[in-house]
């Protein structure tokens, strides 16, 4: 697997390439498939996603959730007439394969990690990639749509990066792909959100859960919440209004109380400002005004809504 920079030279010509065509990284995505005859089933009954409601070449978000309902890991599901891909970060692939494969219990299912590359591609560009708000897996070349707002996000598999090149996508660094995650509000799991979030704190639930397809692994803590509950923390935007980019790890503080730490940290040419993610407690919603605050300095930073582009 291509081990990726932190930029090319130019993290800011590399943010607008991917934000006015199309701009590439890898390694930050991998893909296994579930095959057999119990597939739909099976998956049906340990993820919190409708898989049996999809239609065939449709992309969805899911969730895998510990027993007790906290996350397990963030996926997006790819739905074949016979076979369910799984999209899953990096280096979460493995451990994604070991947790699911503890549920396969006399069931025809096998979990088969998929060999190719996966690139995660931004931007409008090239028409050559177009799936029309789904997936296909053809001559060896799979492009999925996981994001068309609000900046299109699609991955790529089975092409190499003299590929992406040749068909006029440019290779970005970390830096530029980590300011397209905060923007436009994709976590990352094991840096945002982790084994102890709960669902409701990610943001995620109204496209991640189905609430109406019945059982599945850590379901109760969920209904729980969506019926009669409420979370305390949020996954929320935090915009510095000083040209002060902070560290992760930065404290997050509101009426002289901690709030959160910052996670993931980017300027935003967009915004015109340094920008973060944060787990918020709910006594700072959007629109409050808080201090972000580390060793070396401070600056004043306001609390937003994800995603923080508008559509």
């Amino acid at each position: 697997m291509t081990r990726w920079p932190q930029s090319f030279g130019d993290a800011t010509a590399e943010y607008a390439a991917a934000r006015e065509a199309a701009g590439f990284v890898g390694g930050e995505s991998a893909l296994l498939w579930a095959v057999g005859s119990d597939t739909m089933s099976f998956l049906q009954n340990i993820l919190s996603q409708d898989v049996e409601a999809l239609p065939p070449g449709h992309v969805a978000r899911s969730f895998l959730l510990q027993p007790r309902g906290k996350l397990e890991a963030l996926l997006w599901l790819l739905r074949g007439e016979d076979r369910v891909g799984i999209v899953t970060g990096a280096d979460r692939r493995e451990e994604t394969l070991r947790t699911m494969s503890r549920w396969r219990l006399r069931v025809d299912v096998d979990l088969v990690p998929d060999a190719r590359e996966v690139f995660d591609v931004w931007g409008p560009a090239p028409a050559m990639l177009d799936v029309a708000g789904g997936w296909r897996d053809e001559d060896g070349i799979l492009v999925a749509e996981v994001s068309d707002s609000p900046i299109r996000h699609r991955l790529v598999a089975g092409l190499g990066v003299s590929d992406l090149e040749h068909r006029g996508l440019q290779p970005i660094g970390r830096h530029a792909h980590t300011t397209l995650r905060i923007e436009t509000g994709e976590p990352r799991f094991g840096l945002d959100i982790d084994h102890k979030t709960i669902p409701q704190e990610s943001g995620l639930v109204p496209e991640a859960v189905s609430f109406t397809k019945g059982c599945f692994l850590g379901q109760e803590l969920v209904a729980r919440i969506d019926s009669r509950g409420r979370v305390n923390r949020n996954l929320r935007g935090v915009r510095m209004l000083e040209p002060v980019i902070p560290p992760i790890g930065a404290r997050v503080t509101h009426a002289g109380k901690l709030v959160g730490t910052l996670t993931s940290v980017a300027e935003s040419p967009a915004m015109r400002a340094p920008i973060a993610m944060a787990l918020i407690r709910r006594e700072a919603p959007p629109g409050t005004r808080v201090r972000v605050s580390w060793e070396q300095g401070e600056t004043e930073a306001m609390i937003e809504q994800l995603p923080l582009l508008a559509d």
